[in-house]
């Protein structure tokens, strides 16, 4: 939601585009801090729980934003919101997997994440529609109220069982030994640059649609819409190939994002190009996740830490795309100039996924539970 209001806050706050970018690499760096904490922290606790505490904290960060008077205020609320959001996503993902049968996990996940899609085809146009009639602090009361919806959803609607520790739960030292894992890290690295890349191109989007491109502030809304709506078509897809063939999709959809940004970069003067891309931008940056979060819990024997390690992975990636993106900006490079960073870094993201699929030493199949999280009972007769 922030990219699409980030001139806004820029100019209200009295902060540079780069000092603006901030506020998503903080809030990225801030979600991989707390993917790891709070996964550590609250891995014996039952997970329904733990999840709707982590709303609460979502919560109490945004109203923070909303209020903020100064630049520093409001980067400490997206501190608070961002706290909880890997280990949102990471335990998420484990609860979504228990609910379905095995040969379904990827699609599983990808049905978990595709409420982050939806958010970019509804919530962050219509954040920015918001914001530019009524002010940026209106999007963030509304946030602020649909985080409260969440909580009482999440409370009356997931089922208690689906959060239950499995019988077989380890420690946390035992959780540890994962990341002894060649293969563990080698899949976090991918996650990070692949984020990265598609990602610290997004944060500056706005500026290459209105100053490269052309189109007015009042055109964002839509674009956004575009490319949201590749979101959730990437996601869907991703989950239904990784089940099919996780590695191989993984290595082609990087591949294809590589390519998408180049070609945005190349074309980023022309209206029709511009959109035909930003859709594609959408596809193939999302279309990796699934795939990407049932191949680390699989590779680290289904830890609860490594789900969170990979949304932490994949945050630090957010921060290192937009910072990278800020400085070719600021070293003159123009807003063209974050699409070729990008392009860049998911191409280094192709070459790490695909030593990992020929040095793979055990063999993968996307086909069984991760251990130590059985699908519950009643999923297998549906």
């Amino acid at each position: 939601m922030i990219a699409g209001l980030l001139p806004q806050v820029g100019r209200d706050l009295g902060v540079s585009e780069a000092t603006a970018g901030q506020l998503i690499s903080g809030y990225a760096l801030a979600v991989a801090v707390g993917a790891i904490a709070l996964t550590a922290l609250t891995a014996g606790l039952h997970r329904k729980a733990v999840l709707i505490g982590l709303v609460a904290l979502f919560v109490a960060g945004n109203l923070l934003c909303a209020v903020a008077p100064d630049y520093p205020v409001m980067l400490l609320g997206r501190v608070v919101a961002a706290l909880c959001h890997g280990t949102f996503f990471g335990i998420g993902s484990l609860v979504a997997r228990r609910m379905v049968p095995p040969e379904r996990a990827s699609r599983a996940v990808a049905v978990m994440f595709a409420g982050l899609t939806v958010a970019n085809v509804l919530g962050v146009p219509f954040g920015a529609l918001i914001g530019e009639r009524w002010g940026w602090r209106a999007t963030f009361w509304a946030i602020t109220g649909t985080g409260l919806l969440a909580l009482t959803a999440i409370t009356v609607l997931v089922p208690a069982a689906a959060g239950t520790i499995p019988p077989t739960r380890t420690g946390l030292r035992t959780d540890l030994r994962a990341f002894r894992s060649t293969q563990v890290w080698l899949t976090l690295t991918a996650t990070a640059l692949g984020y990265g890349g598609m990602f610290g191109a997004f944060s500056y989007l706005t500026y290459t649609f209105t100053e490269v491109t052309g189109f007015a502030d009042t055109d964002i809304p839509w674009l956004l819409v575009v490319y949201g709506a590749g979101l959730v078509a990437g996601n869907m897809a991703g989950g239904r190939g990784a089940d099919r063939n996780r590695d191989r999709t993984l290595i082609v959809s990087l591949t294809a994002l590589t390519a998408t940004l180049t070609a945005f970069g190349l074309l980023a003067d022309s209206k029709p190009a511009a959109v035909t891309l930003v859709f594609l931008l959408g596809v193939f940056g999302f279309a990796p996740v699934p795939g990407m979060i049932t191949r680390v819990t699989d590779q680290a024997h289904g830890v609860p830490l490594a789900a969170g390690a990979n949304v932490s992975a994949s945050n630090i990636g957010n921060a290192l795309g937009a910072w990278l993106g800020g400085l070719a900006i600021s070293a003159g490079l123009g807003y063209r100039a974050p699409l070729y960073v990008g392009a860049a870094i998911v191409l280094t993201a192709v070459a790490v996924m695909t030593y990992a699929t020929r040095t793979t030493t055990t063999r993968e199949t996307t086909h069984t539970d991760a251990p130590g999280e059985p699908s519950l009972p009643q999923a297998r007769t549906k």
